[in-house]
């Protein structure tokens, strides 16, 4: 299918070539009829993409300031790889939309297939022929509403939304500065409210558009006309609103505001525009200040928008769904009129040419359409990956399949998320006697810019075609934890080699599913991306603590600093607890260290955080505490270790500096100033071997198995208050 794209780095628009989305439960799968450009949001990230690099940070301070925190916690080179990448990658435009459902996901049940739908959502609305939108982000269309009509819904709803944060009333008047789309659609919905409205902006068609539209008065914000049509209509008290739905650098907007806007008056802004607010100017006036965000209620909210948990009614009357069927209602019942605002409706195919004439200011619009091809049913879609079928593997595999002499190891990625793009991908693209044979994504657009970016021989968003495929000789699992021990499973049970990124299960029944897979199939050809026991520094630092007769003490404190919102790693109900992710690592790490697999669990959490202090025993009664803190500084390292014994002292200084000292007072340092390697590269070349030579998997299988379960013992150490004997553990 084709979708348009976009080059954030070099500001390249392109209509690309994509996998069709799989289908997965809690949506639905929908063939574009028209989609709507967003005249305002898109064409600015079309103008930034096309910014130098200083251009680009001086628009994003905010992504600035993430990017100066990374180098401090990871380094620049693995900074770096992840800045450029995501960058080098394209992008998806488009937000608004309307189409036919051309599949229904498991747990929808409010539409069925050929059903017309309006969508939402910068992730899931998007310019294609083809998207998944889940539930909470579509709405079905009225009888009678033309599909072009309906296309306007995302862009209609943030104009709603924005009108009920001003809590408008039958009789008020309302100043709306800004006329673009945003402004046309608020300014009728006020007016289909019993507001009188008054519109402001330099353009003079923008403001005879909105007069025909509604509006009482209309003008230029620097000429008198609009401060003399608010005197006039409000007896010169000024307006009761202002909604501030313009862009741009100017401080302007916000000033007229506070000019025009009545004693404790309400502004609402719904736009980006600069908000220098003239303190005495609004303190003297007492205003509100509001802030419109998008679509309403559930906007940002991954458990409202991707998980389909819904608000109740009695608490949050309009949230982003309920918001999109009200607007939809007012357009088929002719209270708002989007007709007059289509400037021009293009064909799909035109669309980059169609954004480089708005960019260019070639053509000047207020809202543009793209019409879609009719096409018969496509092929039916792939399910979703999680929810695959495996094929049968006649008569089973051997765990370790003989391979022809130097033909490559070919690899496939289920997933090419962040984490496998920058850290996984960039060491296998360039290794001798490796082939990127499929990549496999949910979604379309992830799937190409992996395959462009590190030459995947096919992408796609169908799994069981890779499972099926004989000459696949090994499986990257690098999707989100929920998916990771049925995905091991489902390649296990198809004769793969498989390397799963951490955590293998979140739960002793995934991990019992895994195993059993193991058993059923005979293959055991398991690597879990446990990467530090691979480090350089930290394996010359064991080298040289050398062996030890005495047990040993071990102190492993991570500075793991609290997550942005909206991140899905605070996701626990599916993903599970952030320890439960990522404490693997350090447990794996300190059972490498001490030579054997721990055999008790004890762990505290202060209430009121996600600090937890988890105490290991081991056979030789050794022992490894490991503080794993959120609450930390900033700056502070990541990672810092001591490993006391027989007289010597380990320290690791968060991969950067290892240090040994022994009995003869001897420092022994080894130092990487500009880099951390945490040994992704030198575990990926292990497991590449295995592969290659049917040898040995670079970690034993019990070893991912008695860390993984000491992982999970944490959660039940934490509730019965006691240590956990891993022998009781599962």
């Amino acid at each position: 299918m084709k979708q348009v794209v976009q080059n954030y780095k070099s500001g390249e628009l392109a209509l690309l070539d994509v996998p069709v989305p799989g289908c997965k439960p809690g949506g639905v799968l929908v063939r574009t009829a028209y989609s709507l450009i967003s005249t305002g949001t898109e064409l600015m990230k079309v103008s930034e993409a096309g910014m130098s690099m200083l251009g680009k940070a001086r628009s994003r301070p905010d992504q600035v300031a993430k990017v100066v925190q990374s180098v401090a916690t990871n380094g620049v080179p693995a900074t770096y790889r992840k800045v450029m990448g995501k960058l080098d990658s394209y992008t998806p435009l488009g937000y608004s939309l309307c189409g036919v459902v051309e599949q229904v996901g498991a747990g929808i049940d409010d539409v069925k297939v050929g059903d017309l739908v309006a969508c939402a959502g910068n992730e899931h609305a998007l310019h294609a022929e083809l998207n998944w939108v889940p539930k909470n982000l579509y709405a079905p269309v009225p009888d009678g509403l033309a599909p072009r009509h309906a296309a306007f819904g995302t862009v209609g709803s943030i104009a709603l939304q924005g009108v009920r944060q001003g809590e408008s009333r039958l009789g008020e008047v309302a100043l709306v500065i800004g006329l673009g789309l945003i402004g046309q659609l608020v300014v009728q919905l006020l007016a289909a409210s019993g507001v009188r409205v008054v519109g402001a902006d330099p353009d003079p068609v923008r403001c005879e558009l909105a007069e025909r539209l509604g509006a009482a008065a209309c003008g230029d914000p620097a000429s008198p006309a609009v401060e003399s049509a608010v005197a006039e209509l409000t007896d010169g008290h000024g307006v009761d609103q202002v909604y501030l739905a313009a862009g741009g650098g100017s401080n302007q907007p916000v000033e007229l505001a506070a000019r025009l806007c009545r004693d404790r008056g309400r502004v609402v802004d719904i736009g980006k525009c600069r908000l220098d607010l003239p303190w005495n100017a609004y303190y003297e006036k007492e205003l509100d200040v509001r802030f419109s965000r998008s679509y309403g209620p559930g906007r940002y909210d991954p458990e409202y928008e991707i998980e389909g948990r819904d608000y109740p009614i009695g608490y949050v009357r309009w949230t982003e769904r309920r918001n999109l069927a009200c607007f939809l209602d007012l357009v088929a019942r002719g209270r708002v009129d989007v007709e007059p605002l289509i400037t021009r409706t293009a064909a799909f195919d035109d669309a980059v040419e169609t954004y480089q004439r708005l960019k260019d200011g070639e053509l000047k619009a207020v809202a543009v359409l793209f019409r879609y091809p009719e096409q018969s049913a496509v092929d039916e879609p792939s399910a979703d990956v999680a929810a695959m079928t495996v094929p049968a593997v006649p008569g089973g595999r051997s765990a370790a399949p003989v391979r022809a002499a130097r033909t490559p190891v070919r690899l496939a990625f289920v997933g090419a998320g962040n984490y496998a793009t920058s850290m996984l991908l960039p060491h296998l693209a360039q290794r001798d006697g490796v082939e990127l044979s499929t990549v496999v994504t949910t979604t379309a657009l992830s799937a190409a810019n992996a395959q462009r970016k590190f030459g995947f021989r096919e992408a796609t968003t169908d799994l069981d075609a890779v499972l099926g495929d004989a000459s696949v000789d090994a499986v990257f699992v690098v999707t989100r934890h929920s998916s990771h021990a049925e995905l091991t499973r489902k390649a296990l049970l198809a004769g793969k080699a498989v390397f799963v990124e951490k955590p293998l299960a979140l739960t002793e029944d995934e991990l019992t599913g895994v195993l059993s897979a193991v058993e059923e199939s005979g293959n055991d050809r398991l690597q879990v991306g446990f990467n530090r026991r691979f480090a350089p520094l930290l394996q010359e630092a064991r080298k040289r603590f050398g062996a030890r007769t005495g047990p040993a003490s071990l102190r492993y404190l991570v500075n793991a600093g609290r997550l942005d919102h909206g991140s899905w790693y605070l996701q626990q109900g599916t993903e599970g607890s952030r320890f439960a992710g990522e404490g693997g690592h350090f447990v794996d790490t300190a059972s490498w260290l001490l030579g054997a697999d721990p055999v008790s669990v004890y762990a505290l959490a202060p209430s009121g955080n996600e600090d937890l202090q988890v105490v290991l025993g081991y056979p030789d009664g050794s022992t490894a505490t490991i503080s794993y803190v959120t609450t930390g500084a900033a700056g502070f390292p990541k990672e810092t270790l001591d490993l006391v014994a027989d007289g010597k002292v380990l320290q690791l200084d968060d991969f950067v500096r290892t240090s040994v000292y022994d009995g003869r007072k001897r420092w022994v340092s080894s130092r990487l100033p500009k880099a951390r390697d945490k040994g992704q590269a030198a575990e990926l070349a292990a497991f590449v071997r295995a592969v290659r030579t049917g040898g040995p998997m670079p970690v034993p299988l019990g070893s991912l198995v008695a860390t993984t379960t000491a992982t999970l013992a944490v959660r039940a150490a934490l509730t019965g208050g006691a240590a956990v004997t891993l022998a009781e553990a599962r």
